[in-house]
């Protein structure tokens, strides 16, 4: 045992295979805590903030490969690089625990610095051009819906508060030997999950304001052929349509398709789009579908676009478009964006700087950037067009239930990792969405996961994956707003404000002590 804990490589890697087995689909929550202990402990055996990176990155990279390695499925150098960014990203709260324990002389106060620091980290990586949320703490325990209920109150970055909190405490308390320290440790460890053990409800029917009858389309068309192997638009309209047809009913208020259902780029009057609101208005009911949206400005516009079309400057959106029963069309335009694989990082700043023009920026900027936040809206209900990757940012989604959205639907095509752990996470992460703002949750994915999730967090529909499919239910509204809902971010920006004091602080008290030692010389 003494030989493991000399080698500071097998704690790393160790670390590392424990927190990449805590994620879905394994589902080893647990090993979260170990996890950090080992890191914490690692960073204390590291001679300087060089050596804490060196070593603990081969443990982020292998934490990292387990995880994600699916990237690599969609584009192999793109994954590569997203997984060895992201470790070295994660080397950053870790020196900065290590930065804590060398200043502070509290054990307790080196704890709740180590936590924000994480949090701090994880909390700024939602929030930049090359944000990477998938490994955040709390998505590992996104399947222990009964342990973290209180997220409606925290949001999910106060499970990673918990995590980390409780294992800083429990590396002070071993470090010093103290039991009181540990008994807090074992305090704060069993405190949280029993207050959510507490408030969860297993009724459903608080708040309901009345049920709309949707339907649900899991196509299963393949992601890698054009047109889904198909020889046009038109016979991917047919097989939506056919599926559609066979689960509608004359109460049917939506109908849901999922990310690039319409695999090809639509204008709001095209042939297309006209189709489906020809539908809409037989039907009498409304649809929600992922396509490309092609939108085009005036010629004097200032925005950072594409190309050409017709003349006309254009830019390509990943979107959902909205069609109502009477055949009006609206647009929700994708904000959230994959970096790299769908928009280049930072191009609008690059395009600022370039005053020579040196780079047609727009033609490499890949999709265009969404930045409303706008539901689909009828008498019936409101509802969100979350497209994949939006569905990972707590903050973004919480807009459209600020906007009022009475459920949230999210579209998703996870057919490009094939049948990996990404999907599975993609679905087990929805139902953290669903705690934080006590909304149901209507999901529908090219190749599956397509389901249905509870406010609590609970599976009431899921689909088998690679399978052909479609359904309805009746899903309620709901309008209460939950304590997240209403404030946001609050905990991970207060933990970003005791980081930022604590750290210049010690930096003033560091310059100055500097200082007066020079000056007595």
């Amino acid at each position: 045992m003494k030989a493991f804990f000399d080698n500071k490589w097998a704690v790393s890697i160790t670390a590392g295979i424990l927190l990449g087995c805590s994620f879905p689909p394994v589902n080893l929550t647990f090993l979260s805590f170990p996890a950090f202990i080992l890191l914490f402990y690692l960073a204390n055996q590291c001679n300087s903030y060089k050596q804490t990176t060196y070593y603990s990155y081969a443990g982020f990279v292998v934490w990292n490969t387990i995880t994600t390695y699916w990237l690599m499925m969609a584009s192999l150098p793109a994954g590569i690089a997203a997984i060895l960014a992201n470790s070295m990203l994660m080397t950053i709260p870790l020196s900065l625990a290590k930065y804590f324990e060398d200043k502070a002389a509290s054990p307790l106060l080196i704890a709740f610095l180590q936590t924000s620091a994480w949090v701090t980290y994880e909390f700024l990586h939602h929030h930049w051009d090359l944000s990477w949320p998938w490994l955040a703490i709390g998505n590992a325990w996104s399947n222990s819906i009964s342990l973290i209920q209180y997220i409606s109150v925290t949001g999910h970055l106060g499970i990673t508060f918990w995590v980390l909190l409780t294992s800083a405490i429990a590396w002070q308390a071993l470090k010093h030997r103290q039991k009181q320290l540990a008994y807090i440790g074992i305090g704060v460890f069993l405190l949280f999950p029993l207050l959510s053990l507490v408030s969860f409800d297993q009724d459903h029917s608080a708040d309901n304001q009345g049920k709309v009858e949707i339907a649900i389309v899991q196509p299963n068309h393949d992601s890698y052929q054009d047109f889904g192997g198909m020889s046009g638009i038109d016979e991917v309209l047919d097989s939506l349509f056919v599926l559609a047809e066979q689960v509608r009913t004359p109460k049917t208020n939506l109908i849901i398709w999922p990310e690039n259902a319409i695999d090809g780029v639509i204008r709001m009057n095209s042939y297309s789009s006209q189709r489906v609101a020809d539908s809409a208005r037989a039907w009498n009911t409304s649809f929600l579908i992922g396509t490309s949206f092609l939108k085009t400005y005036p010629k004097d516009t200032q925005e950072l676009y594409t190309g050409l079309y017709q003349g006309k400057p254009y830019t390509i959106f990943n979107a959902a478009l909205y069609v109502y029963p009477d055949g009006r069309k609206e647009v929700y335009k994708k904000a959230k964006l994959v970096p790299i694989v769908e928009r280049l990082p930072f191009v609008n700043f690059f395009n600022t700087i370039d005053l020579f023009d040196w780079v047609d920026w727009g033609s490499i900027q890949q999709f265009g950037k969404g930045q409303r936040a706008n539901n689909i809206t009828s008498e019936a209900l409101v509802t969100s067009g979350l497209v994949c990757y939006d569905s990972v940012y707590p903050s973004w989604v919480r807009e459209f239930v600020l906007n009022e959205a009475s459920f949230i639907t999210i579209i998703t095509n996870d057919g490009w990792w094939g049948d990996t752990s990404g999907h599975h996470q993609h679905f087990a992460y929805a139902r953290l969405r669903a705690i934080e703002f006590d909304r149901w949750i209507a999901r529908s994915a090219n190749n599956g996961i397509s389901g249905i999730i509870a406010p609590n967090g609970v599976v009431i529909e899921k689909t088998a994956y690679w399978t052909r499919t479609a359904f309805t239910y009746n899903i309620p509204n709901k309008t209460k707003l939950t304590f997240y809902a209403r404030f946001g971010n609050w905990l991970p920006q207060l933990c970003m404000l005791t980081a930022f004091l604590f750290f210049g602080r010690y930096q003033w008290k560091h310059r100055f002590s500097t200082s007066d030692y020079l000056n007595s010389k």
